[in-house]
């Protein structure tokens, strides 16, 4: 079986439209940007993390991630309050291009409602085809 996608996109994770991704595990869910989002911003120089403390609300923006081409805002996949930020990144954020699902997650949440919000993020099997369509339209 051959996968056409260059791209990762791991089960078992809940995915957003605009790239970033969430890893679910009892109260809380690790927040980060997607292989497609890494590759795609290439060079990742900078981002901004939220206080630990700070509310956020489902698709609001929560910081920014910079590269040599862009800089891009990043959208909480679920609404919650911020419990942990990666500060290995201030230092490294090329970790995120190195390691988006792992070393280079962004944030950690305590999530406030999880069953109503995780019917409208995409499974990775809908995160595919997304990324497939938009490697498509910058193919033609």
């Amino acid at each position: 079986m051959s996968n056409p996608s260059p791209y990762q996109v791991p089960d078992g994770l809940y995915y957003t439209k605009e790239h970033e991704w969430a890893r679910v595990t009892g109260g809380t869910a690790r927040v980060g940007i997607t292989d497609y989002a890494a590759k795609t911003l290439n060079d990742i120089v900078y981002l901004t993390l939220p206080p630990v403390g700070k509310e956020v609300k489902q698709l609001g923006s929560f910081g920014t991630v910079e590269s040599i081409k862009a800089v891009s805002e990043l959208y909480a996949p679920l609404s919650g309050t911020v419990v942990g930020t990666n500060q290995e990144l201030t230092n490294h954020p090329e970790l995120i291009n190195q390691s988006p699902y792992d070393s280079g997650w962004i944030i950690e949440l305590k999530h406030s409602m999880l069953e109503e919000e995780k019917k409208s993020l995409l499974s990775p099997r809908q995160y595919e085809e997304l990324v497939k369509s938009l490697d498509a339209e910058h193919q033609s």
